[in-house]
Parts: C-alpha cells; structure tokens; sequence
C-alpha cells in the first residue's frame, strides 16, 4: 500500500539518532553549506514534496488543495523542530510535537502528545507529577517516519502498571537492561519515546508535568552547532515532511472502498505506525452532500478506560478543535437511556445530542478508538437525509 519512495524518499532520509551510515567528513559539509548546495537541495526537496498533494486520488478542489498545502507546512514545521533543535539523544527535550497547529495521523485532540530521542547505548530517566490526566502512557519507538517508513513500539508502560508517589510522584528508568521499580525497556533500533496524556475533560484534569534526562549527563554540554548538524538537520526535516505526508495519504486512499462505514481498522499496522497498544481503532473515510447526515450507532460500549470518536480532513488531521466541535468522548457525550451512544455528523446543527460538525468540510477520513476495553464492539453506520433526522 505504501508508496514512500515514489517521492523521492531514499535511504539518504533516515535519519533518526540510530542512522548506521557513515557520517558526512566536517569539510564536506562546510563545503555543501558555503556554496550554497545544502540550502539549495532542501529547498529543490521541499518543492518536490508538493506532489504528494497533487496525488491523483486526492481532492482536486481548492478547498482541499490549500488545506494540502498548509499540511505540508506544519509538517514542516515540526520536522525543523525535531530534527534542528531537539534531536541529540544526549540532551534529549520532551517536545509537544502535534497539537491544535500541527496535526498528522488522525491526531486525538483529548491527547497531549510528547516525544524525544534516545539512544540504546545509554539510560534515561523521567520523573515528574503525575497529575489527574485519566491517561498517562509511555512507548519506546523506532521511528522512521522520515523515511516514509512504520513506527514500530519496543517498549510499553501506562501508570496503571506504575508506582506512583501519594501526591502523583513519578520515577521511569528507560533501558535496555531491566531495572527494579518502573521500568520502560528499549530495544537495539530505539530512538525515540512516545508520551501520550489522554484527557477526558481538560478543564478539570490537571496534565502531568514530566523532565527526561540522560543518566550520567550532569557535567556534560551539547557540542556547538555545526556545518554538519545543519545539513543533517534539514535532510531529517526535508525526510519527516515526505515520509509523513506519503504515509497518510496513502492511508487516506486506502479508505475509500469503506467509504461513510467504520469497520474496524487493521490493528497489526495501527501498532507498526505507532499506535497506543492500548488503543483499538476505527478508520475510514466520509463523504456529506450539503443536506445529508452520517450518523454512527454504538448499541454497546464496553467497560473501558475511555473511548473517543473524531472528524478528521482527507489529510488525516483532526478538524479546527478549537473552534468547533469535532470530537466526542466518553465524558462528554450524551447516552441513551439503553446506556447506547448515537454520534451525528452534519453540515450544521440537526439538534440532537452528540453534534459533530463539519466545519466548512463535505468530505475526509474519521477515527473511533476504544481506549482500555477487553472487548470492541463494532458500530453501525448510515446516510441519512437531514430533513429526516429532524
């Protein structure tokens, strides 16, 4: 299904903390970067990128198109961020790298998202405050997403499975040797660690506050910027925007013959591309004319940690959640006497409970998760007529 390397998207564009080549001769690089050739060749590589926007089974509108565009730029954004200025695994930084700006993968909005790179070759440590966040979730990774490639979990812990001081109190060692009391492992490819605080209600749930550290590091400083960290940095970036945006458009289309249904997704690529082994998902695609509705039956919801329901655009970002309503969860949605939940996406408001707009869209991919559950029900799905909701 994936087709990375159709953009451009080489071996040269892996590079995460563990990239096994040879590293470029420091005269080579000062040289690239006087002339001219390193700046040139991210900006030939950022033009290059447009073509995965124009992808024949994306829409072609320029509603879509223009959000395409602005997805390649937050893309960009965070690539910069995570490959110029937090990506020595020496010093590593707990980033927010998707949030209500910079959105992919059919981001959560109940989810602070938080990573940084390590190295297997030395030991880490997090400590913090839990807070009251209903979630709190910790994964080893060996992230590729640069090279359009999978996001495949080494290790996982939740603070269901931790000791947690009397007043929220935490210590984590990260390793790949096994380590009396919490303890998160790493394997041989580990680059980085996923952190995810799920919220059920973020005015009242107090986020966890967390610092990761290098064990041994106390006495250390990062060394100076270089020629080398330069172009390093901006062919990580250059990496992260295609191998991304190919991954989920490609993901995008793959929705289409389940079009305005919610079948469960595959749950073994859920996990290669990051997943929350936790999490079991529902993916595809929706399509509204201007006075249809889709609406989703749950008849059951199981006994779970929480669960979730979110509209995402074609590019797989979550829609504008701070200004409309896009997202529904199990704090705030509204339950039928049966103890069922009936969800309803609409242009504009159908006036029932558990509204879910569309903010300005008439089409784009959607998510359900159930977060914790033992079991996974499955959900039913039509179009209907807006007048006949009503």
């Amino acid at each position: 299904m994936l087709r990375a390397k159709a953009f451009g998207i080489t071996d040269a564009a892996k590079l995460t903390p563990s990239d096994k080549r040879e590293p470029m001769s420091t005269s080579d690089a000062e040289k690239r970067v006087l002339d001219g050739t390193t700046w040139d060749e991210f900006c030939d590589a950022l033009q290059e990128a447009g073509n995965i926007i124009r992808s024949p089974a994306a829409p072609q509108d320029a509603f879509n198109q223009a959000e395409g565009y602005r997805y390649l730029a937050r893309l960009l954004r965070g690539g910069l961020e995570s490959f110029l200025e937090f990506r020595d695994p020496l010093f590593p930084q707990l980033r927010c790298g998707a949030h209500e700006t910079i959105k992919l993968g059919a981001d959560n909005p109940d989810n602070r998202y938080e990573s940084a790179p390590l190295s297997p070759k030395y030991d880490y440590r997090i400590t913090g405050n839990r807070g009251t966040v209903d979630y709190l979730g910790f994964s080893t990774i060996i992230n590729k997403y640069a090279s359009g490639g999978t996001m495949e979990v080494t290790g996982h812990i939740d603070t269901r499975g931790m000791d947690i001081g009397p007043n929220g109190e935490l210590e984590l060692i990260i390793s790949r040797n096994k380590h009396d009391g919490n303890w998160l492992p790493m394997g041989p490819e580990t680059n980085s660690i996923n952190v995810r605080q799920t919220f059920q209600d973020r005015v009242n749930e107090k986020a966890a506050d967390l610092k990761i550290e290098r064990i041994g590091a106390d006495e250390d400083r990062p060394e100076a910027f270089s020629a080398t960290k330069l172009e390093r940095g901006l062919q990580g970036a250059i990496g992260f925007v295609k191998g991304s945006a190919t991954l989920f458009e490609n993901w995008s289309e793959s929705f289409l013959p389940t079009l305005n249904e919610l079948p469960p997704a595959d749950q073994a690529y859920c996990q290669l591309i990051g997943g929350d082994p936790n999490i079991f998902y529902f993916h595809s695609a929706w399509q509204l004319a201007d006075d249809e509705v889709f609406i989703i039956d749950a008849p059951e919801i199981p006994e779970c940690q929480t669960w979730n329901f979110q509209l995402d655009n074609w590019w797989m970002e979550s829609l504008d959640y701070r200004h409309h309503t896009i997202h529904v969860n199990k704090h705030t949605a509204h339950y039928n006497s049966d103890g069922s939940v009936r969800v309803v996406v609409s242009h504009t408001d159908p006036g029932v409970p558990n509204w879910i707009e569309t903010a300005g869209h008439n089409m784009g991919t959607m998510c359900w998760r159930w977060i914790g559950a033992k079991q996974h029900p499955e959900l039913k799905t039509r179009v209907a007529k807006l007048a006949e909701l009503k």
